[in-house]
Parts: C-alpha cells; structure tokens; sequence
C-alpha cells in the first residue's frame, strides 16, 4: 500500500521524539489529521514558542520566558537554599511535591567519565560562583541515585563544603537507579523532607 508522503515525513519527525515509536507516531498523526484545522495550528505554534520563547534562566538555568525563571524572581522563595539538579524536567517534578520553597541550579548532566563527560561540561562553575554572589546557606543535591549521581554529589560536597556552605542530599525515599522524572510527588515531597547531611 502506498502512504502519502506527507504522512509518511510527519511519523518519521514524530517518532524522533523520546518515547515515541513508529505506531505511536503514526497513531498521533492520524489524529492530527482528524482534529480541526485549528487545532493543528495551536500545536504547531505550541511547539515554534517552545524554541523562539523559552531560554535558560541566566542564574539556576531552569527554563524561562525572561533573563531569570520565575522562581529565581520569587521573593517569597527561600533565597538562602539551593536543590542541585541534573535537568529541568528535575525541578518540574520537585516544584510537583510542593515541599520545597528555595532556589535551584541545573547542572545540565552529571559527571560520567565512560562518556566523556568532565566537570567542565557540567554548570559546576556557576554553581560555585553563586556562593560568591549569594547568601547561601544550604545546598541540597537532588540527583538521580544511580553511580553518576553518586559520583557528582560526592564531588559537589567535596567543593561545596570547605565554603563553609551545608550540605545536603535527598533522602533515599527514590530508588536507586530511578530518574526523578517519573517519581510519584509523595515519594519526592518524603524525599525533600528528609534529606541527610553528606
């Protein structure tokens, strides 16, 4: 059976998305189709803002509309706390836990020498100038439990600490070699809550 190409060309830009197979994309573009002309637009214009508006926060390098994230803007928000995480979609799920109120930083990845990946690759630098700029008293590590993870706190405690600066990391209430991303909000709210010193 002949396909349009049409089709053809949007499963294949589909697919390319994390999670998506080729008859999950293909089942998405036939509901596209189906759907009214506007619809259609909305999502595609969803998808241009997602790249033409957002940028990364100057400060934590979370997502944001502006030169700073909202919660970096926030006066309500514990100024003296920082949670290290390793992406954004960390502090999306943190934020979902409502048991946390202070600042972040996103590393952009954790330390993983087999794939190359150094301090410098890693926003380590700007983590540490934030102590220079800020009165931070607390530093909580929220990366995932896995060897990485282990390896990047365990450096971060060893930079962090002779500044004079608590730290801290999440409880274990994640499982090892669970991402953040797809923990239930109890699990992190109890994992916020009961973080321990390193």
């Amino acid at each position: 059976m002949q396909i349009a190409e049409t089709l053809l060309i949007a499963i294949e830009e589909l697919s390319k998305l994390p999670g998506i197979g080729k008859k999950t994309a293909q089942r998405l573009a036939l509901h596209i189709i189906k759907s009214d002309k506007e619809s259609a637009e909305k999502l595609a214009k969803a998808i241009i803002d997602l790249k033409e508006k957002l940028m990364l926060c100057k400060k934590c390098f979370n997502l944001s509309e502006d030169e700073l994230c909202d919660i970096c803007k926030n006066p309500k928000r514990d100024q003296s706390t920082i949670c290290v995480v390793e992406e954004v979609s960390d502090v999306i799920a943190i934020e979902k836990s409502h048991e946390y109120n202070g600042l972040y930083h996103v590393l952009g990845g954790v330390l993983s020498p087999l794939m190359g990946i150094g301090a410098e690759n890693l926003r380590i630098k700007e983590l540490i100038n934030r102590f220079h700029d800020e009165e931070i008293k607390e530093v909580i590590l929220a990366l995932n439990p896995d060897t990485e993870g282990e390896t990047t706190s365990l450096y971060l405690a060893k930079l962090i600490k002779p500044l004079g600066v608590k730290v801290t990391r999440i409880a274990r209430g994640i499982p090892i070699g669970g991402d953040l991303e797809f923990a239930d909000e109890a699990t992190i709210g109890k994992a916020m809550l009961n973080r321990i010193d390193l």
